[in-house]
């Protein structure tokens, strides 16, 4: 038997979506409990709290699971009685439709359904567009990983299953359009019920105590590049609101929204949850709905409102979309990209196979990559524009593929050299949240609160 080492586990129930169980760890090596639990697919909501919440309602049969494994390395564990309870539950699916399966059977089947909706979750399966067949909903999407498999997806919740495979995204989506073009709409279908529930089940628990917010300082008017990012969600809701020919839609998980031009040759995917330095925003153009990118820009999270309220607009006019691929990334093309700055006397440096244009304060600047041009069809960062104390240390980054109009890299350019912003010493958003309680190893009760999206 493995020798106990200090670190503590106590699964429970959830405290307020009572099929879902939460973990609860302590210790000097409480470590090596949390990174188990992660491999499960348990989500931290807090220092030392983690939740798993599943669309098949199996949770307490995993959590089972979970406890055997960390005993097995010396972890351990409590099971509260009225976890214990819904672990000893025998209980069955009303009107299976697989009545001939039995209930370890059944488990199988809503386990291969759980990796289904886990890998949309972690953005590993992306969902081109789905249908309801009269009688449930089908869905076609791609793996990212694995080989660039296409699936198609027939079913919902702990019933979804792979019904069948394809080599590529193009022969998927005309089988899908073949069969269900009446019906058919892009990305993934609205959440289910259950999937709804589970996402709420593993909202961030907030266990600091709440206190009074300090008085804020009035935001000072600076260059665009140094404002606050502001409310980028607020800024795609305003701009969706605005333009009824985009399409919006939102990821089984509630982490990404994305939004696609009627003409389905624009698209945008925005991270909801990311760190500053993390993509938040891509943008991308194809030539066809199934066709490979022309172009791609991305943007970190903490790129300011005005440099992406300016990209929106440029996208919202319509201009400059159909970069031919194959046009060669010439002189012309970066001089009408960064006219803007060379009027307004950015320092110009070439180093190498890269050029750069540096603010007078030499705290922003935009690079251009001519590398990366010979190879256009890798849609590689040929152009960077970041702002912070070191290029090599931004705060924010915004990257462009070689055929990203020219432009749209113009208008970036002259938001920079003209744009302005506010900057607050204590810039960033508000959360709602629900009162809740987890109980502690101790058997106290821990007061939090549970946050709630206000994003639709």
């Amino acid at each position: 038997m493995t020798d106990p080492i200090d670190a503590h586990v106590r699964l429970d129930t959830h405290p307020i979506h009572p099929s879902a169980a939460t973990a609860v760890l302590t210790g000097a090596l409480a470590r090596i409990a949390l990174m188990a639990l992660e491999a499960a697919d348990w989500t931290v909501v807090a220092e030392n709290v983690l939740v798993l919440a599943r669309i098949d309602h199996e949770e307490p049969y995993w959590a089972q699971d979970a406890a055997k494994h960390l005993t097995s390395v010396g972890v351990t564990v409590e099971i509260t009685p009225r976890l214990q309870e819904a672990i000893d539950e025998e209980w069955t699916w009303s009107n299976y439709p697989m009545p001939w399966c039995t209930r370890s059977e059944i488990r199988e089947v809503s386990n291969e359904a759980q990796k289904i909706h886990d890998d949309i979750r972690h953005g590993q399966l992306l969902i081109h567009a789905h249908a309801h067949d009269g009688h449930t909903t089908v869905a076609v999407g791609t793996y990212l990983g694995r080989g660039g498999k296409s699936v198609y997806l027939h079913g919902e919740d702990h019933l979804r299953q792979v019904a069948d495979t394809f080599n590529s995204p193009a022969p998927a989506l005309l089988a899908f359009e073949k069969v269900h073009a009446a019906e058919m709409r892009p990305g993934p279908a609205p959440m289910t019920d259950t999937e709804r529930a589970a996402v709420e089940a593993r909202a961030v628990f907030d266990l600091t105590a709440a206190k009074p917010e300090p008085s804020r300082p009035e935001p000072e008017t600076v260059p665009a590049y140094l404002a606050d990012a502001g409310d980028h969600d607020a800024l795609l809701d305003a701009f969706l609101d605005a333009h009824g020919d985009w399409e919006r839609w939102r990821t089984w998980s509630d982490e990404t929204t994305h939004a696609i031009h009627e003409s389905q040759t624009l698209r945008i995917e925005r991270v909801h949850e990311t760190s500053a330095h993390e993509t938040a925003w891509t943008v991308a153009a194809y030539e066809t709905p199934v066709s490979d990118r022309m172009w791609v820009l991305t943007a970190s999270a903490a790129t300011p409102a005005p440099v992406l309220e300016d990209l929106l607009n440029h996208l919202a006019d319509g201009e400059g979309w159909d970069t031919a691929i194959g046009a060669p990334v010439d002189e012309n093309m970066v001089t009408a990209a960064t006219q803007p700055l060379s009027k307004a006397g950015w320092k110009h440096t070439v180093d190498g196979r890269r050029i750069r244009w540096t603010s007078p304060a030499g705290d922003a600047g935009i690079q251009f990559d001519a590398f990366t041009t010979q190879h256009p069809s890798q849609n590689l960062a040929t152009w960077t524009v970041w702002a912070g104390a070191d290029p090599d240390r931004p705060a924010w980054t915004l990257t462009a593929s070689p055929h990203t109009p020219s432009s749209l890299l113009a208008d970036l350019s002259e938001i920079l050299v003209h744009g302005t912003g506010t900057h607050s010493a204590q810039a960033g958003g508000r959360e709602l949240r629900k009162k809740c309680a987890v109980t502690s190893p101790t058997g106290q009760t821990v007061t939090g609160s549970l946050a709630v999206s206000r994003r639709r």
